[in-house]
């Protein structure tokens, strides 16, 4: 590789980097990273740091896992890509039948994009049309949690909460009925999650009556508000949700695009809950994070009222380039395998009650407010008072602290506005958690004092 500080000034003089200030990069230039292999990132100066992200929360065997690896060679060779309007091939036959597998055939038919929010839009725009395909053109609204988070196109945009995404692109979305989210540590109704019973609902309900049938669907990521501050519900308020939709004759929609394949201890969290939505959305760990691809799987009847003569207008309008790629659903046809080959649920299983215990230690740091943990997640969020629970500033020096100190102990975090956060490869062993969790601590250790 040429001089590291020739490859930088080049990205500063053309790239634009997603969620960045650029004039910090300035000051403190982005991390060049030149290769990784399995939990590690290794930069061009041949320092080596663990994903604790997971890049972005997609990374799920490791990087640059030889079976994916080639898998994807073998469809390169083969098939690299193909329009799928009217077309069809192996790999996508195979996945979509392995994803609808995985859902016991409750949602049975599966629309391919290729990243969380095209899964999303895909959903919001199906169950949109399929009010109208059925006679109820007057169901056009949609609920949502006002610390929720469904991606950056406009209609994801317009049905999350978290307002630093949203705030500048205000005229262009789509106005949206909002709840509180549960967030169990700021308890909207002033409960102890001993004395939930998911009383936070009463929200949902309410919205639901005030809108008079005009809901289409509610949409929700299940258990674990990631970029809403990486916030973790019980799953009595998912499956209360789940079953005021019903009641309400509203379609249920689970991003399940950061939660999904494993990451929350089930293949998917909403399993823990016991609820089948109408719409399950997909993408991330879908191919392990090696390869842009999504899924949205939906049922049968949602289904059936698209099907009709051509000139009846019933047929969904929406499609993707890179719709069911050969080499994206190759690489998530040999991510499933290895879940079976690794019995990677039953490690995330063993390893996840380790990694909840450790950072519930943390607790008792300075400016530790809450200690969040599911699966393979653990968040902490930083407060100025611990009495009055009030958020330290996501712009603090602190968190660039943070990220500064993880860097120079061999770990790679990206904080989240108010909080610190761990979200591991389902594939970390129980020794790569001990030292990974050691890091974590001295980096905590020596910028919360």
């Amino acid at each position: 590789m040429t001089d590291p500080r020739d490859w930088l000034r080049r990205d500063l003089r053309h790239s634009w980097h997603p969620y960045t200030q650029m004039s910090v990069l300035a000051s403190e230039p982005p991390l060049l990273i030149e290769r990784a292999e399995g939990l590690f990132l290794f930069d061009a100066e041949g320092n080596r740091y663990y994903d604790a992200v997971s890049s972005w929360w997609c990374v799920v065997h490791g990087h640059g896992h030889p079976k994916i690896r080639e898998a994807v060679t073998r469809q390169m060779e083969r098939l690299d890509h193909v329009l799928f309007a009217g077309v069809t091939h192996a790999p996508a036959v195979l996945l979509a039948e392995r994803l609808a597998g995985l859902t016991s055939s409750a949602l049975p038919r599966v629309f391919f994009s290729d990243n969380g929010s095209t899964a999303v839009e895909v959903a919001l725009k199906m169950s949109l049309q399929y009010w109208r395909n059925v006679g109820e053109g007057e169901k056009t609204e949609f609920l949502c949690l006002d610390r929720g988070y469904h991606g950056d196109t406009t209609g994801c945009m317009s049905v999350s909460g978290v307002e630093s995404f949203r705030s500048g692109f205000r005229p262009m979305l789509f106005p949206a009925r909002r709840v509180p989210a549960p967030d169990c540590y700021r308890c909207p109704e002033g409960r102890t999650p001993q004395a939930c019973a998911a009383a936070c609902a009463r929200a949902v309900e309410e919205k639901l009556r005030e809108a008079g049938g005009r809901i289409a669907a509610v949409i929700l990521e299940p258990l674990l508000l990631a970029a809403g501050g990486m916030i973790v519900y019980p799953p009595s308020f998912l499956s209360e949700v789940a079953r005021l939709a019903r009641s309400f004759g509203a379609h249920l929609i689970l991003d399940e695009v950061a939660t999904g394949f494993g990451r929350t201890g089930s293949m998917f969290a909403c399993g823990q809950a016991g609820v089948s939505p109408d719409f399950l959305c997909l993408s991330k760990g879908l191919t392990g994070g090696t390869m842009p691809l999504a899924a949205t799987l939906t049922t049968s009847k949602v289904y059936e009222a698209f099907l009709g003569d051509p000139a009846a207008g019933k047929t969904f309008y929406h499609g993707h380039t890179y719709t069911a790629n050969p080499i994206g659903c190759a690489a998530a046809l040999a991510s499933l395998d290895l879940f079976g080959e690794n019995d990677l649920l039953a490690r995330v299983a063993s390893v996840a009650p380790r990694l909840g215990e450790a950072v519930r230690s943390f607790a008792r740091l300075p400016k530790v407010g809450d200690v969040r943990h599911i699966g393979m997640v653990a968040a902490l969020e930083l407060v100025r008072d611990k009495e009055t629970k009030e958020a330290l500033a996501g712009e603090d020096p602190v968190f660039r602290a943070a990220r500064r100190e993880g860097l120079r102990r061999g770990l790679f975090l990206r904080p989240l506005g108010n909080v610190l956060y761990l979200f591991l490869p389902q594939c970390t062993t129980e020794g790569e958690l001990d030292e990974i969790l050691s890091r974590f601590e001295d980096v905590l250790r020596s910028v919360l004092r």
